[in-house]
């Protein structure tokens, strides 16, 4: 059973998530040989100030 993680900044639609975990589901399962009730996908959302990126947390960095 293939598990993803998918992390990504937050803000993103149903529709954006629904479409990727049709889409990835699809080709997890032509590229794994497994059924897609088989595969669960997660998704992380990320704000800018969980993470950090060239010495500083995103949240202060422009064009992050």
């Amino acid at each position: 059973m293939p598990f993803i993680t998918i992390k990504v900044l937050e803000g993103k639609t149903i529709e954006q998530k629904r479409s990727l975990v049709q889409k990835m589901s699809k080709v997890v399962a032509e590229t794994f040989d497994v059924e897609q009730d088989k595969i669960f996908i997660f998704f992380e959302d990320l704000k800018k100030e969980d993470y950090g990126k060239q010495g500083d947390l995103a949240l202060y960095l422009e064009n992050s």
